[in-house]
């Protein structure tokens, strides 16, 4: 991130106190002010800022595009041609009706299905589909596309029609079998613009201003240690304390205020948000906990590209193993979104707020320890 030019270890003091009820403000109310005021001139901050709002005000618009990726099955229109040859190509055509946007056409020989997928201006195939008996099994091999974006369309729609085919053999060889497979669940048959919003869209909104409030957490904190302003808190009446506080403040207060304004964006564009104070308090508590953790980091690591990498490599850790849990933190934040949230993602909320709470109690013992002429 670019340096910035307002600092909280400035040599001029503290204000003080004034008509206003002859109390001094609150040094940690200034210091976050101030930090505000340094975040407006962060062009890093401004940019991720405004790539959030195209999204966030644009995003009936951008889903449409995305789910055509996502889920090339769900939008209208479009259709995979699809050469299928071999032995077992008419069971492997009879699979392909139940996929939606698959137009599979049967080829006697691997040579002219091959030949048609070569020639796709002149005839429109996709992709190759070759399904093989061999010793009591089918053996399926596909060929698709060496592009982009057309590939990442062409394999998903393949996927689907391969996914159909086991499920239909299943049923169809299981009268030959020893002991009877575990039953398949049903198919699910839910619009890919609903999954899509709720599942990736929406938490990449929520979380993403986290993720950013804590990397401005760990520049701010190790540029003043660079700088050597802290030295300046000997003679200031600020206290060490107060300087993290008011950074901690200003860092992890912009999430939840971006995360409100993200969802207010969303609900204009038609995309219904429920549970909104429980979400909020997701973000905030998320963003405390994040902060908290960098904060730490900065202080114990003044350096600051080791200070950023230790940064980037503990949320990592710790976003990609609460991903994992069927009710962790994005799983919650996309239940609760859709309003099916029950007691385990109401207790997921509560998890990271007693987190939250005790991760700011450990830095504030932390920071008690430490002297501020001795990180200068």
């Amino acid at each position: 991130m670019a340096d910035r030019e307002d600092t909280v270890g400035s040599d001029r003091p503290a204000p003080q106190p004034g008509a206003s009820g002859g109390k001094r403000r609150d040094p940690r109310i200034t210091i976050a002010g101030r930090e505000f005021d340094s975040l407006r001139r962060e062009k890093t901050i401004l940019l991720a800022l405004a790539l959030q709002l195209f999204i966030a005000a644009f995003s009936s618009f951008l889903v449409v595009g995305l789910v055509s990726l996502y889920d090339p099955g769900g939008v209208e229109g479009y259709e995979v041609d699809v050469a299928v040859t071999g032995d077992a190509a008419e069971e492997l055509i009879r699979a392909s009706r139940e996929v939606r946007g698959v137009d599979a056409r049967f080829y006697r020989s691997e040579e002219t299905a091959m030949r048609a997928f070569h020639e796709y201006r002149a005839t429109g195939v996709d992709a190759v589909l070759v399904a093989e008996t061999r010793d009591e099994r089918v053996f399926l091999r596909a060929v698709a596309p060496d592009s982009n974006v057309q590939t990442t369309v062409v394999v998903v729609q393949l996927r689907d029609v391969v996914r159909s085919f086991e499920r239909a053999e299943r049923t169809d060889r299981a009268a030959y079998l020893d002991s009877l497979p575990l039953e398949l669940p049903p198919e699910a048959a839910s619009s890919p613009y609903f999954g899509f919003t709720y599942t990736v869209l929406l938490p990449l909104l929520l979380f993403l201003p986290v993720f950013i409030s804590g990397s401005v957490a760990v520049d701010s904190l190790t540029e003043e240690i660079d700088r050597g302003t802290l030295e300046l808190l000997r003679v200031a009446p600020v206290s060490l304390i107060d300087v993290v506080d008011g950074k901690l403040l200003a860092a992890a207060g912009l999430a939840p205020l971006q995360a409100a304004l993200w969802i207010g964006l969303l609900e204009l564009n038609g995309t219904s948000v429920a549970n909104v104070p429980p979400l909020l308090a997701l973000v905030a508590a998320l963003a405390l906990l994040i902060c908290g953790l960098g904060a730490a980091l900065a202080l114990l690591t003044p350096e600051r590209r080791a200070a950023q990498f230790l940064y980037s490599i503990g949320v990592l850790f710790v976003f990609g193993g609460t991903a994992l849990l069927p009710n962790g933190p994005i799983n919650a934040a996309a239940r609760l979104a859709i309003g099916s949230g029950g007691t385990a993602e109401y207790l997921s909320v509560a998890a990271v707020v007693v987190g939250s709470v005790v991760v700011y109690g450990g830095l504030r013992r932390l920071v008690g320890r430490l002297d501020a002429d001795d990180l200068a």
